[in-house]
């Protein structure tokens, strides 16, 4: 049987729902030099670096900016969008719509663009609850040093013509699928061991890694028997249908990742239409290390923090949930997989979550809502809303993978 016949019956079985698009892969991928970058960044005081104080939504990042001095919005940063952009509806508030070279300013640094594109993210609100302002892309990626310290979750910019690492960490060689960066590794999955391969670096995707259908077909990955869930919808930045598994390791260099989730998707990926790239190393990964992304020298640099030998934790309730209404404090039950503590409990699709334990959805996140339910273990009693009618019930969480 084909993989993605077997994947298809395990997400029919799962009842997984698609989840919101992805843009589609752009170029092929490329070790030629980078072209010089069409952005220039101007620091506080004469300096070479800024520190932002970025906000964290689980494995994603978030910058404050203004764009000429305008009115703060909060952009998430996005290594594989081709260029910055604000949010249509955003850009009218602030009254940036069509603006031509305009500035972004963040703590301690502006940087120039060309332009400022308008595209909307209309998955964003619902998966992060909170509305989506603009992403910071590969066209300021390619004109500083991005660190981004996910265990002090802080991200520091850095003047390329000025920096120097010099800390403990690995650097590795980065390849560029029009602008997006590429890095080898090699996954094992239950003792098929694929060799090197090509995976982009997606800071703006939650997962910690996602294999490619394509590339799980031509090394045999994937098995019927394989203990798999199926990923609700909205939840993750991942086209198509997906199912998610525990492999045996992912190793980037000399780290070696024991036991992380894999999520298996059918959808088009970002790399789609060059063979080599296997998938995508999102936030769930890299949220073990100091990243360095310094497209100028076309290296990636990983410092490995107390997270390295972390695990994975997959959601343990069986419950979607996404966020709506005024403020983003509806938090509607998108799916209920069978076999789960919450079907078992008598949790039902459609419900919503007015509370967790003793405290309201009006004091929560649909973000830290979910946090709660990753915890191995642990017993909520969730108040829910059904159809006019208030109830108690209590879900026991239990590992699912």
């Amino acid at each position: 049987m084909k993989r993605s016949t077997t994947i298809g019956v395990a997400v029919a079985v799962a009842l997984c729902a698609g989840l919101a698009l992805r843009p589609a892969s752009r170029a092929q991928t490329s070790p030629a030099p980078v072209q010089q970058p069409a952005v220039s960044a101007r620091f506080a005081f004469g300096g070479n670096v800024a520190q932002v104080p970025a906000e964290f939504i689980g494995n994603l990042i978030l910058l404050p900016v203004r764009v000429n001095q305008g009115q703060p919005s909060l952009f998430e940063l996005n290594s594989t969008a081709p260029v910055s952009s604000a949010d249509p509806q955003r850009a009218a508030e602030l009254g940036i719509a069509n603006l031509q070279a305009p500035v972004l300013n963040l703590s301690g640094v502006d940087i120039s663009l060309p332009n400022l594109g308008e595209i909307a993210n209309n998955d964003f609100a619902a998966r992060l609850g909170r509305a989506y302002q603009g992403t910071i892309g590969d066209d300021v990626f390619a004109g500083v040093v991005m660190e981004i310290d996910y265990a002090r979750q802080t991200v520091r910019i850095y003047d390329p013509a000025g920096y120097r690492y010099s800390g403990a960490g690995k650097s590795f060689p980065l390849i560029f699928h029009d602008g997006m960066p590429v890095i080898r590794a090699k996954v094992d999955v239950n003792g098929r061991k694929s060799g090197e391969a090509l995976f982009v670096l997606n800071t703006a995707l939650e997962a910690s890694l996602v294999i490619s259908d394509k590339f799980a077909q031509q090394h045999h990955l994937f098995s019927s028997h394989m203990k798999t869930i199926a990923v609700g919808p909205g939840e993750m930045n991942v086209s198509g249908n997906a199912v998610v598994a525990r492999i045996e390791s992912f190793q980037i260099g000399p780290y070696e990742i024991e036991m992380p989730l894999a999520t298996f998707a059918q959808g088009k990926l970002p790399g789609d239409d060059d063979k080599e790239i296997a998938g995508e190393i999102g936030g769930g990964m890299l949220r073990r290390f100091t990243v360095i992304f310094d497209y100028v020298r076309q290296q990636l640099i990983l410092d490995p923090n107390g997270e390295i030998r972390s695990d994975d934790h997959e959601d343990m309730s069986g419950i979607s949930v996404a966020a709506s209404g005024p403020g983003l404090k509806t938090f509607t039950v998108t799916q209920v997989r069978p076999g789960t503590p919450a079907a078992s409990a008598g949790v039902e699709t459609g419900d919503v979550i007015a509370g967790v334990d003793e405290e309201a959805a009006a004091d929560m996140t649909v973000d830290a809502i979910r946090a709660l339910f990753h915890q191995v273990g642990h017993k909520y009693k969730l108040l829910i809303d059904r159809n006019g009618k208030t109830l108690t019930i209590n879900v026991q969480m239990r590992r699912l993978l």
